[in-house]
């Protein structure tokens, strides 16, 4: 009976216990979690992934200095995780890329190199080869045939000491060696062409012509190949061909067609790819994928076929790259490259003869794909250093050679030993591609395209014009100084900064009527009556190129952007309703390419004042001011202290304008536009050097509108106070006699002249400047305030120059403080109004030093950051820092003798 029921209690326990959840290993249970168990993989797949990221990102940031594409810090992070670095550590490779978790590995790696496909055939526009046909056709021709005749003549030697000959077919072996001769990373070739800004020239363009066709012939020769090893008998390769060319006419012409009536019908191509759309394409890709793999042909093959037939209009094709890139170029690429590394041993390169090989692969990779490229395109007319240049660019291989050779190695056609090898020549050739390009191809000789097709109208830079070569450019003409200025050039980078620019656009019109002068006479008007030369703005629209495929398809299609970019659009169209002369511009650069790219527009369109705008980051209330409305708050309030956010990268950008604009900068900081129907303030404290001069004719030049007024007041420092001084005179003098000794130090600190930053960006800190110099700046000062502030045109005399002194104040004010008195002055222009600050940046040549000066201003109201204070300015600081609600306008003078 106790038996009977002790069996009856064991069965019941049993049954629980079987009931009970399997074990997950965790860290708990004192289990390893890198343990690989089959019924759970995710846990390791997640390691994998963490490890194999993190690494390539570390890299990328090291190779992103040298302007190396993304491609090699993941092939180069896959070599050291493989058993050439990190598999050599002890229990390493056991732990984390066990043998029995590759197969899941691999499974995820192809999905997303199936996308990756699907993505480079987006990139692929046919139209860009039927534009320039007969020399991309040319080039592509030369870049197969040679690097393929000279692989295949390596393949003898190669395939008698490396390759098992009763396992592996020469043909099969001679196919593959030919095919990763002949290809070309058009992928990595288009980075390369947008990092360098290559895209709008001659020879970017016919590389990129010829890269699409030279891709398009490989990936034909690798499914033949694919088709050939995997065929029984040549009848059956034979057949394969033909299903899989059948397979290809039938989605050219067929199911490209079904998807272009699908995008219209769902309204894809005007408002984006709909759900509905995207599940039909993703269906197709993979449906096309499956289809070319199980006739024998690898699956990528069918996966850029799809790529290739989605729509192009509005937009489609960039649209369903941008949502598919960040997951494939973040997550699925790295594993694919990491799977390359854990195959590629570096370590089986051991001895002369394997090294004597390697160099052979590497030299007679180059010399196909260069010497035939280059030689291709001498014939086709163009110079040697272009022609080199298309040499060296078609030579790059990057990730496409690593798929073609990893197709390869999984068919079991290469060895271990031969796939290092060749992942070496991919690894070099694409490394060795940015700054052989950059040596013979450097900017000013570059040839810009204005249109495209057989024959190119060039435009070269302004230096190829001192040569005698054909440019329509415009060069800056300096105007004698206080001449008006007619070439505008407006940045448009951000939304938010629009309504600053539209208006301080708008008061500069309408256009005054142009005067000259000649030194020590009064201006007159130029000869002729009646006749205006109006203002010119040019908008340049700055957007920041990433690393991502979309942004790489949109630079290559400016044009379209720049008729459809809305901050344009909106711009042209308060343009025409104020009758502005306006023209368009768009630069899609990487950021640290954004200020040189200002330079060279600037340089070409013959600007005079470049506006740049800085809308402070923080308009909203935070913790720290609960209550205070926005309409209450400073504009500059976010600028200063520590706690709250501001545009430091912004700041960035802004001093790299002023170092490299190569003309007048005007930087416009304000949080809302002011009223157009309005009358506008302005206030300038002068205090002398180049910089305040030219705030002084911009502001002469701004009251020609009849909304505009101004006040001028010159400030000068007096060691003890008088009546013009500001109240607390006493006080001020003592705080600066307790400062006389920092500075003292100060002075001596900036003795040497300094005009960068440790940072590399323009600094405003100047040192002491040589008698002569500081003599005729001080001699200008008196000579442009006297011309101003005493002018009074005869009494039939009614000039452009007449009228806007009228609406102009001059004062003089002396004080041992003049910040503090600049200051003071400012608040009471600004209590009933708002107004328009406008300050000199530098002290360059200017008499006072506020350095001192400032430092009391940061006790008083608080510091400022110190990348605020380089960019703006100690005066422009001292405006930040005092709460004043006013916009502030901010110039630097362009020095012709110096360039800067």
């Amino acid at each position: 009976m106790s038996v009977s029921l002790f069996s009856s209690s064991s069965s019941i326990f049993s049954a629980f216990q079987r009931r009970t959840a399997p074990d997950q290993g965790g860290l708990l249970t004192g289990k390893d979690p890198t343990k690989f168990n089959p019924a759970d993989p995710l846990r390791l797949w997640i390691i994998q992934v963490g490890v194999i990221i993190i690494t390539t990102q570390i890299l990328s940031l090291g190779l992103r200095k040298l302007r190396q594409p993304r491609v090699i810090a993941e092939v180069l992070g896959g070599i050291l995780l493989g058993p050439t670095a990190f598999g050599r550590i002890p229990g390493f490779s056991k732990h984390i890329f066990p043998s029995e978790s590759i197969p899941y590995l691999s499974l995820v790696a192809n999905i997303g190199l199936c996308l990756f496909l699907f993505i480079i055939g987006l990139e692929i526009d046919t139209a860009i080869i039927r534009r320039n046909a007969r020399l991309s056709a040319t080039v592509a021709a030369a870049g197969v045939i040679i690097p393929f005749g000279l692989g295949a003549a390596l393949a003898v030697p190669l395939y008698k000491h490396f390759i098992d000959s009763s396992q592996v077919s020469y043909t099969h072996f001679m196919l593959f060696t030919g095919v990763a001769y002949s290809i070309t990373a058009f992928p990595v070739l288009c980075r390369i062409l947008t990092e360098l800004k290559l895209l709008d020239t001659t020879v970017g363009i016919v590389v990129l012509s010829a890269g699409v066709g030279n891709d398009i012939i490989g990936w034909t020769l690798l499914a033949l190949s694919v088709a050939l090893v995997n065929a029984g008998s040549g009848l059956t390769a034979l057949w394969i061909l033909l299903i899989c060319l059948g397979w290809t006419l039938f989605m050219l012409l067929l199911v490209s067609r079904v998807l272009h009536w699908l995008a219209s019908s769902t309204g894809s191509i005007e408002n984006g790819p709909t759900i509905f759309f995207m599940t039909a394409t993703i269906l197709i890709l993979f449906g096309s994928a499956f289809f070319t793999d199980v006739i024998g042909v690898h699956a990528i093959f069918g996966a850029f076929l799809a790529g290739i037939i989605v729509p192009r209009e509005g937009g489609l094709a960039i649209a369903l790259t941008e949502k598919l890139e960040d997951m494939v170029s973040v997550i699925f690429l790295p594993l694919y490259f990491t799977l390359s590394g854990l195959s590629t041993d570096l370590g089986l390169l051991n001895t002369g003869t394997i090294w004597a090989y390697t160099i052979a692969i590497c030299v007679l990779a180059f010399a196909g794909k260069f010497g035939g490229c280059t030689m291709a395109a001498k014939y086709t007319g163009f110079s040697w250093r272009e022609a080199s240049t298309i040499g060296s660019l078609m030579s790059c291989k990057g990730l496409i050679e690593l798929i073609v050779l990893n197709v390869g190695l999984s068919a079991g056609i290469l060895t271990r030993l031969v796939f290092s090898m060749f992942v070496l020549e991919a690894l070099l050739l694409t490394f060795a591609t940015t700054p052989t390009v950059s040596f013979l191809y450097p900017p000013h000789l570059r040839s810009r395209a204005t249109t495209t097709g057989s024959s190119f109208a060039n435009v070269r830079d302004p230096k190829d014009d001192e040569s005698g070569r054909g440019n329509h450019r415009l060069s800056i003409k300096y105007d004698d100084e206080g001449a008006w200025k007619r070439r505008f050039t407006l940045i448009l980078d951000k939304l938010e900064h629009l309504p600053s620019m539209m208006a301080i656009t708008h008061l500069l019109q309408p256009p005054p009527p142009v005067y000259t002068y000649s030194k020590g006479s009064t201006p007159s008007q130029k000869s002729g009556k009646g006749v205006e030369v109006p203002a010119h703005f040019g908008a340049l629209r700055l957007i920041e190129l990433a690393d991502r495929p979309s942004d790489v398809m949109k630079s290559s299609a400016t044009d379209a952007l720049l008729h459809g970019d809305p901050q344009l659009a909106i711009f042209r169209t308060f343009a025409e309703m104020n009758g502005l002369s306006v023209s368009a511009a768009l630069s899609m650069v990487p950021f640290d390419a954004l200020a040189g790219s200002v330079g060279e527009h600037v340089r070409a369109a013959g600007a005079q004042l470049v506006l740049v705008p800085w809308l402070p980051s923080a308009q909203t209330p935070d913790t720290t001011d609960i209550g205070v409305s926005n309409a209450d708050r400073s504009p500059f309030d976010s600028l200063f202290r520590t706690d709250r956010s501001t545009s430091l990268v912004h700041s960035h950008f802004v001093r790299g304008v002023f170092a490299q604009a190569g003309t007048n900068v005007a930087l416009f900081m304000g949080r809302a536009p002011f009223g157009v129907g309005d009358e506008t303030h302005l206030f300038l404290p002068f205090f002398g050097g180049p910089d305040d001069r030219l705030a002084l004719d911009f502001v002469v030049q701004l009251c020609a509108n009849p909304r505009v007024r101004a006040t001028v007041v010159r400030i000068t420092k007096r060691d003890s106070p008088t009546d013009n001084l500001v109240p607390g005179a006493a006080h001020l003098t003592a705080l600066a006699h307790e400062d006389k000794k920092e500075e003292s130090a100060q002075m001596t600190i900036m003795s040497v002249r300094s005009v960068r930053s440790t940072t590399g960006f323009p600094d405003t800190m100047y040192g002491n400047e040589t008698a002569h110099t500081r003599l005729q700046s001080e001699t200008a000062d008196n000579v442009t305030w006297g011309r101003y502030a005493s002018f009074s045109p005869a009494a039939d005399e009614d000039t452009a120059l007449g009228d806007a002194l009228l609406r102009v104040t001059f004062e003089d004010l002396g004080s041992p403080m003049p910040l503090h008195a600049a200051l003071h002055r400012a608040r009471a222009c600004a209590s009933d109004r708002t107004i328009i600050v406008v300050v000199g940046r530098s002290r360059r040549l200017a008499v006072e030093d506020h350095h001192a000066e400032l430092g009391a201003l940061e006790k008083e109201h608080g510091q400022v950051r110190t990348d605020v204070r380089k960019t703006v300015g100690d005066v422009g600081t001292a405006f930040v820092m005092g709460g004043i609600d006013a916009n502030l306008l901010v110039m630097q003078a362009f020095d012709r003798h110096s360039g800067a």
